[in-house]
């Protein structure tokens, strides 16, 4: 199967960052490309959360301290063409929260 890249420019984009630790509510983060990819590490809660850009709007992979891997339906990261959102679920207040997209 054929993979169509939606950039359509050809070039390869990364981004990484993180969420301020006083930030509250959900977290828009503006890229300026729709990423394919996104890795958010909770640091202080030893969560990992994976959104690859062909899952289901709400749907992310969520690995937690144990290793323990499930396909978790909360919205924790919605990809969009500019960027992606992460949801207040994701991290609590003064969590160190990092990411990386791959576009």
């Amino acid at each position: 199967m054929a993979e169509v890249q939606k950039n359509m420019d050809g070039v390869a984009r990364f981004a990484s960052g993180y969420i301020d630790p006083s930030a509250t509510g959900a977290k828009v983060i503006t890229l300026g490309f729709r990423p394919r990819y996104v890795l958010m590490i909770n640091e202080d809660l030893v969560v990992r959360w994976e959104k690859l850009d062909s899952m289901a709007a709400a749907a992310c992979l969520k690995t937690v301290t144990g290793g323990t891997m499930t396909y978790d339906t909360n919205s924790a990261i919605v990809i969009d063409d500019k960027g992606f959102t992460i949801s207040s679920a994701a991290y609590g207040d003064g969590d160190n929260v990092m990411w990386v997209a791959y576009g």
